[in-house]
């Protein structure tokens, strides 16, 4: 009888679905690579880019955010958005480890994130202003608006976070927070819709902080965060995964 050889199923590769950033990031780095971009070189405007592409401007922003944030692209003042003044291989490394950051590890964007949000409330409650808190009580009322009428409200929840980062007036804080925040909202998308009683619960301890921001406290704040950030990560997780988070926020 004759056998028929099986193939390994480690011959195969999963398939790689490229997010569009990422595949402009990728063209850049093939022009710089390719010597077409050289340091010092100023990049077509953002509208001349997205015509080019053929993809919308949101995502040109977002590739020469990253780009920029790491240092590849500087913005000059009347001069645009330019090539860092850096050596080639340099800027192929940077480019490199920005296209091979695992977009799947979530728990790791998540801890991340819980390290930044708990300090950005307790900044907040010390810096924020009057128009800063408004601007908070008002993304808070268009997350519990959604909420109510049923929706997932995964922007609104997400902007409320930005206010409050803004709130905290640390640039590089506010900006770590805000490059991550597009990969969780993307990743969060693909989970199964929360309980109504999951979604009551972020309301309430989006409330807490708010209360404790409002109050000027700072103790408060960082607390009230700490757990929402706990609470969140239980939900979106398991309690194991978690548990550590508002004890060592506590000891700061």
């Amino acid at each position: 009888m004759k056998h028929t050889a099986e193939s390994n199923i480690d011959d195969f590769r999963e398939i790689e679905y490229r997010h569009p950033t990422d595949m402009i990031i990728q063209q850049i780095r093939d022009l710089i690579a390719g010597g077409r971009l050289t340091p010092g070189m100023k990049l077509p405007s953002e509208r001349i880019l997205a015509e080019r592409f053929r993809v919308g401007r949101g995502y040109i922003r977002e590739a020469l955010k990253k780009l920029e944030f790491y240092g590849v692209l500087q913005t000059r003042p009347k001069r645009g958005t330019v090539v860092a003044s850096i050596g080639v291989k340099a800027l192929e490394g940077l480019i490199s480890n920005i296209l091979h950051m695992d977009r799947n590890d979530f728990a790791a964007l998540f801890e991340t994130r819980a390290i930044l949000e708990i300090h950005s409330a307790e900044l907040a409650a010390t810096r924020a202003t009057e128009a800063d808190i408004d601007l908070m009580v008002a993304r808070q009322s268009d997350f519990e608006r959604i909420v109510r009428a049923g929706g997932r409200a995964l922007d609104e929840d997400h902007l409320f976070h930005l206010a409050i980062a803004e709130a905290a007036k640390n640039t590089v804080l506010g900006s770590l927070i805000g490059l991550i925040t597009p990969d969780i909202i993307a990743m969060n998308r693909n989970v199964t819709d929360e309980a109504d009683t999951s979604k009551r619960d972020t309301v309430a301890e989006h409330l807490g902080i708010l209360d404790a921001i409002r109050n000027r406290d700072a103790a408060g704040a960082r607390d009230a965060m700490a757990l929402h950030m706990q609470q969140a990560g239980t939900r979106r997780f398991s309690d194991e995964q978690y548990t550590t988070t508002k004890g060592e926020a506590s000891n700061e």
